[in-house]
């Protein structure tokens, strides 16, 4: 999801996340300016669906001009490779095996202390 406050707040001229809290305020909408700075400067990982209500009606605006859907990057990533799961159907090399990591030193293990 592309989380889309700041040009929301930007298209309703407001530009610092003190002014976009004040326009929470106006709705009744209290968070901390902690909390709108972190809404501000990035993606949150949660937003509460109150919350996100709130928001929209102190911005004037719809949860869609808000979040954007984005594709994943790996549901795009796994058809290209080449890749399948264990068990997956379609054509190809077959199921995908683990493969060793090489290590730094390139030789046998060493021998546990005793």
């Amino acid at each position: 999801m592309k989380w889309n406050l700041r040009m929301v707040a930007a298209q309703r001229d407001l530009w610092r996340p003190t002014d976009v809290l004040a326009a929470f305020q106006q709705v009744g909408f209290n968070p901390s300016l902690s909390k709108v700075a972190a809404l501000w400067g990035g993606t949150p990982v949660t937003v509460r669906l109150d919350d996100l209500d709130k928001m929209c009606a102190a911005l004037n605006c719809t949860v869609a001009d808000l979040l954007q859907a984005e594709p994943l990057a790996e549901a795009q990533a796994t058809p290209e490779s080449g890749q399948q799961a264990v068990g997956g159907e379609g054509q190809g090399p077959g199921p995908v095996r683990p493969v060793p990591r090489n290590r730094k030193g390139g030789g046998p293990r060493s021998l546990p202390p005793s």
